[in-house]
Parts: C-alpha cells; sequence; structure tokens
C-alpha cells in the first residue's frame, strides 16, 4: 500500500486545475478578455459613443472576467475535495520554485494577476465615468428615456452633463444615484416603470450643491427686457407682442438692493412651504425668515392642518425653475416660435389654430402621429405649396415635445416659471395666504411685482415705449381670474 506521502505526490499542483469547472472558467475568462480587447478597439475607433458597446466594454466583459477566474478556482477546490474522499488525503497547493515547470506556472500567474488588476482599474475608471454620461443615461433605455434625452438635447443646458445636475460632485451622492438605480434598472428590466416618469424628482440633490455651483447666487441682475411674439388663433392669427422688463433683482444686499424675482433666492432670506400635493402644485403654508431672524408664517384659507417640520421644504432654484434642462414646450407656445421665425407662414388662414389642433390629436406613436399631421395639415390646405413645410415644422414640434409611447407631453409636467399655463407664481402669489391675526398678506397676482410692460399689441403700438409701465390689456374681451384659469397650452 503506496504511503501518504507517495499519495500526496501522485498529485501535482497543476492537476487540481484538471477538471471541467476549472476549463470551463478559463475558457471564460480567455474569451472575456479577448472580447474586452476587441470592444476596447471598437469603441475607441468609433467615430460616434454608443452606450451598448459602453455597456459591454466596461461592464459586461470585466463581469464574466471576474466569473471566469472564480470558476477557474473554484474548479480545484472542487477537485481537491474529491482527492480527500477518495485517498483521505488533501493534496497541498505549494509552489515548489526548484521544479522548472512550477516556476513557469508562476510567472504565467503572476503577469495574467498583475494584467488582470491593470484592466481592472482601467475598466472601473472607465465604468465609473461611462455611468455618468449622456449616452449611458439617455440611450441605454431607449423607450424609457427618449423624452428626457430629447428635452435635454434642445434644452438650455445641453452641454451640461446629466450627472453634474442629477448626481454633482463627490462619491456620496454617486452611490446614493447608483443605489436609487438599481430599482430603476429592475423596473426597466421587467416593465414597471410609469409612464410617464412622475416628477419632481424627490432625492434630487440640493439646488445649492449643483445649479449654484455654475450660477452666481450673490450676482444681482437687476432687470431684462424681454420680448413675447404671440399669433392669436384666428383667421388672419392676428400678432399680439408683449415688451416687459423683468424684475429679476437679487438677494444679496451686498451686491444690490434686495427684491424682484430672485428675492426669493437663499442668500439673505430663508423661505420654506409646504405642498399638499406630490405636484407640488398647491401650496397652503409658506414661512419666511428674514435676515434678522424674523419668522412670518402665511397659510390659506381653511388650512388649519398641523405642520410636520419634515414635510417642510426650503425653496431653492429648483421650485421655480423646476424645468432648466427637460422642458416640454406647450403647442400654443411652439407653434408661436415656429411663426415668429418664419418657419410657419403666419399668412396662411387660421394656421396657428390648425397647427395646434394638429399636434394635441391623440396618437397611440410617434408614426402614427407624423402620418396624422401630414393627413390633417394637407387636407386643411389643399393644393397649397407652402403647406409642405408647414407640416416639417410641426412634426419637428411633435417629435421634440411629445412622446406618446410614454405618455409623455406638456400637460404631464406642470412648469413654474410665469404663471401663464401654469398656477407658477400665484402657487403662493394668490393674494390669500395671510398671517393668524389677517395683518399680512403675500403680495397679490400684481403684474407690476415682477415685471413691467412697456408696449404690447403690434404695429405702432410696439414703438410707444412707457418707462413707469402699462396695464396688461388682454386682446380681444376682458377677462378676470388667473392666466392659467382659461390657458391650458393648446386651444
Amino acid at each position: 500500500m503506496p504511503s501518504e506521502a507517495s499519495q500526496t505526490n501522485s498529485y501535482s499542483d497543476l492537476s487540481l486545475f484538471r477538471n471541467w469547472i476549472s476549463s470551463l472558467g478559463l475558457i471564460v475568462a480567455a474569451g472575456s478578455l479577448f472580447s474586452f480587447f476587441l470592444l476596447l478597439v471598437m469603441d475607441a475607433m468609433a467615430a460616434h459613443s454608443n452606450p451598448y458597446v459602453g455597456i459591454l466594454t466596461y461592464m459586461v466583459a470585466p463581469a464574466f472576467l471576474v466569473s471566469g477566474v472564480v470558476l477557474f478556482f473554484v474548479g480545484a477546490w472542487w477537485r481537491r475535495r474529491q482527492i480527500f474522499k477518495a485517498t483521505g488525503v488533501a493534496p497541498p497547493l505549494r509552489i515548489d520554485f526548484s521544479v522548472p515547470k512550477s516556476r513557469k506556472a508562476f510567472l504565467v500567474l503572476l503577469t495574467g494577476g498583475l494584467l488582470f488588476l491593470l484592466l481592472s482599474a482601467v475598466g472601473s475608471y472607465h465604468t465609473y465615468h461611462f455611468t455618468e454620461s449622456v449616452q449611458f443615461c439617455g440611450k441605454a433605455c431607449h423607450t424609457v428615456m427618449k423624452p428626457e434625452l430629447v428635452t435635454y438635447l434642445h434644452g438650455p443646458h445641453a452641454r451640461v452633463s446629466c450627472a453634474e445636475c442629477h448626481i454633482g460632485k463627490g462619491a456620496g451622492w454617486f452611490v446614493k444615484s447608483k443605489l436609487s438605480g438599481t430599482y430603476q434598472v429592475y423596473a426597466t428590466a421587467f416593465n414597471k416603470y410609469p409612464r410617464p416618469i412622475p416628477t419632481p424628482i424627490k432625492n434630487l440633490r440640493p439646488a445649492q450643491e449643483t445649479c449654484e455651483q455654475c450660477h452666481w447666487p450673490e450676482k444681482f441682475t437687476g432687470n431684462l427686457e424681454r420680448t413675447y411674439d404671440y399669433f392669436l388663433s384666428d383667421e388672419t392669427n392676428t400678432p399680439f407682442t408683449v415688451r416687459m422688463l423683468m424684475k429679476v433683482g437679487g438677494g444679496d444686499p451686498t451686491h444690490g438692493p434686495v427684491g424682484g424675482i430672485h428675492y426669493h433666492m437663499n442668500v439673505a432670506n430663508k423661505i420654506e412651504y409646504l405642498a399638499s400635493d406630490e405636484a407640488r402644485q398647491k401650496i397652503p403654508w409658506v414661512r419666511v425668515t428674514n435676515p434678522q431672524g424674523v419668522v412670518t408664517e402665511y397659510r390659506s384659507p381653511r388650512f388649519t392642518n398641523q405642520v410636520n417640520e419634515a414635510d417642510v421644504r426650503r425653496m431653492d432654484c429648483i421650485d421655480c425653475h423646476n424645468r432648466p434642462a427637460h422642458r416640454y414646450k406647450t403647442p400654443n407656445r411652439a407653434v408661436n416660435l415656429a411663426m415668429s421665425l418664419g418657419k410657419i407662414d403666419s399668412l396662411l388662414p387660421s394656421v396657428k389654430s390648425n397647427a395646434v389642433y394638429a399636434l394635441t390629436i391623440t396618437y397611440t406613436n410617434e408614426t402614427e402621429a407624423l402620418q396624422g399631421i401630414a393627413t390633417y395639415m394637407t387636407q386643411a390646405y389643399p393644393n397649397d405649396p407652402r403647406i409642405k413645410s408647414v407640416i416639417s415644422e410641426v412634426q419637428t414640434i411633435y417629435q421634440r415635445n411629445f412622446f406618446p409611447e410614454m405618455n409623455a407631453k406638456w400637460s404631464d409636467y406642470p412648469e413654474n416659471i410665469g404663471h401663464m399655463e401654469w398656477p407658477g407664481c400665484f402657487r403662493c402669489h394668490d393674494g390669500l395666504h395671510k398671517t393668524a391675526d389677517g395683518r399680512k398678506t403675500i403680495e397679490a397676482n400684481d403684474c407690476n411685482s415682477c415685471h413691467t410692460i412697456m408696449a404690447q399689441g403690434s404695429g405702432e403700438d410696439l414703438l410707444q415705449l412707457t418707462p413707469q409701465g402699462q396695464p396688461f390689456k388682454h386682446p380681444g374681451d376682458e377677462v378676470d381670474g388667473a392666466c392659467n384659469d382659461c390657458h391650458t397650452g393648446a386651444l
């Protein structure tokens, strides 16, 4: 009967790896390593970045490489257990440098290990940056993120990466975003995501740590002139223009008088509020703390609830500029802009109302929408050569602002800048929010509080500037109430 030593020596260290599990691991590791280099070269030589190539290169291939290495050693462990069960002796894993074969194996293993560590470091670095890229955020999930990507690419922050606003700097928020993204991956894979994607995002990083890194909060802006071109929905598409001074002002007393729209900035004043709905469109309670520390609370009528401090939100940039990167233009505004730029011929009778109506018809998908717009506009203006360019522009407006597969359009995303289609400013400035004693009221909807109308109308009327301001003259019949009572963004 052979001795224990002779039994042990009958098994070389390399023989432990001669099993089907280790062989499979070696094949997987070698294949993934080859795939990594191939995809790396393809990604480097491609004219345009492809999110799927990036995912395969920096996430999938390294994952298979690690899996293969693990299988390689699991196979050796399994083989060792088999030998122990058969002989009662467990062959030790040792390296004898006096044996040329062992030295060679050790050098191969050391070189492969160093190469693997290098690739892991490079892959981790690229994975970190790739998962923060616009391509990964917007293109990895075509249907889900298409509305956000398209509106972002045509928005005012198209040169700012998604991560700059949604994550910001620092590892802490990066980890938080990836943890929250885990459920999003699951929801996408199993079709559990809502349509449209709801807003506002509850776990968004505070604006002081994102927006204000580029937009200087202490800057005093003063008054800015703005011109708004409109066309009425009548047969002649009557133009109506408003020229006004926007009283942007500032919130830092060291750079200019505190006042205007940016009075709300968290520089000299602290403004907090409580919203009674998920969309933050109903605000029944407001608390203002001035620079001297004086606190004033305002409540809307019939709001007698106890305020839970955990539900109180401190006002920041996003509460007014709530669509800074993903703006869905209303059909009315989009068509107005196209007409003012000459992309839609305003001489076509009722083209404003027809274009807006064509946009607001319910379609099930984009292909049906483009065809429907072309059919409707062609029937409205048969044999008119001008309609071809109009159809193209209306279709472009639809593609940039309507996403039927995700049920996403302007009416699903309130925009709080101004007060035309949504309550906006009037969520608080409605004249109804008062202190408990009734002595103080949040300023009501006084047009001159935030802007001064210098001229309005068309033709010669726009040349008659009034520095002290003009009362707003509603085109057509005079009306009472808030703008958004009638103006919905459609007809």
